[in-house]
């Protein structure tokens, strides 16, 4: 449904997506993970063909969104940067001038969206008086009119209560499940990615990182929770054997392949380090996105390091 090769996009000196390539099967919920400023955005943007890429290839249901933009977005609904509505005008109203600007929607189309969404009853009131989570539903309404195949929604959950999270989370469940639809999401709710996606593209600094399925995060994790009396000296012990790979928070690090804890323990008894607790930590898509983005901080850290002039 969504195939990116080698997608770059700068601004003047500064590149926002860095030589990107994703492919999004059809019929799956594919997450798009980064902090802030990693380039989710720029990227979706590309992908509506509202950001002109610097180079590389877009393809959306088949076609080039570069030169077959209506047909590539003929069939794709989605919720980008923060909706716009009129205030002052009811929500059915809203979405008949909305759906307007491509093609009219017969009002049987938008009596169903409306119901599907869950703000029947509330239609016809103004927006003005809309909670949140009820414009966040109307965003959601206007997405689905065109009876799209894909949906692309960025950071659909941004400023809803645990309520309101909690409904989108189960309306894009539903997306899925009854209407069969593909769905990419971008988020920084690691929870709710961790409920909702089947595979996920993390991103740092417009490059990727990691893509691949919630399993192969879940496999990925090496870290150990560890406290011990000396956290500094273990640390120097450990790296200096070669044991662990990156360690965090003052208390988890990460083993290298083929090291257990047994090993831990006994480098750190042999350095006359007291342990007082060694435990595999529950691995969680939180805990893997940390330490990966732990790992590359470090992998910065070195070069910048490597590159450094020595002093005279």
């Amino acid at each position: 449904m969504i195939e990116l090769k080698d997608v770059s996009k700068r601004f003047g000196s500064r590149t926002a997506v860095d030589a990107l390539s994703l492919r999004v099967p059809h019929g799956e919920i594919y997450g798009l993970l980064g902090r802030n400023g990693a380039g989710k955005s720029t990227a979706i943007g590309m992908m509506l063909g509202q950001v002109w890429p610097t180079k590389g290839s877009l393809r959306i249901c088949g076609h080039c969104v570069l030169t077959q933009r209506q047909m590539a977005l003929r069939k794709v609904g989605a919720i980008f940067e923060s909706p716009a509505f009129y205030d002052y005008l009811s929500g059915r109203r809203n979405l008949e001038i909305l759906s307007s600007y491509t093609e009219r929607t017969e009002a049987r189309r938008i009596a169903e969206v409306v119901d599907w969404v869950g703000l029947g009853g509330r239609e016809n009131s103004k927006v003005r008086t809309y909670s949140h989570g009820m414009r966040a539903r109307l965003a959601l309404a206007q997405a689905l009119l065109p009876n799209p195949e894909l949906l692309i929604l960025d950071e659909p959950s941004d400023g809803l209560d645990p309520e309101g999270i909690h409904e989108m989370r189960l309306t894009i469940q539903r997306l899925k499940r009854e209407l069969g639809l593909t769905i990419l999401l971008s988020s920084h709710l690691l929870n709710e990615v961790e409920q909702l996606c089947t595979r996920i593209c993390v991103l740092n600094k417009g490059a990727k990182v990691f893509e691949g399925t919630l399993e192969e995060t879940r496999r990925s994790g090496r870290w150990v929770h560890l406290v011990v009396g000396d956290w500094f000296k273990a640390i120097q012990s450990l790296e200096g054997a070669g044991l662990i790979s990156g360690h965090r928070d003052g208390r988890f690090v990460s083993m290298v392949p083929d090291v257990d804890t047994s090993q831990l323990v006994c480098a750190l008894v042999s350095a006359g380090i007291k342990v007082h607790e060694i435990a595999p930590e529950e691995e969680s898509l939180e805990t893997f996105y940390l330490g990966l983005m732990e790992e590359r901080q470090g992998h910065v850290s070195g070069e910048s390091t490597q590159a450094a002039p020595t002093p005279n």
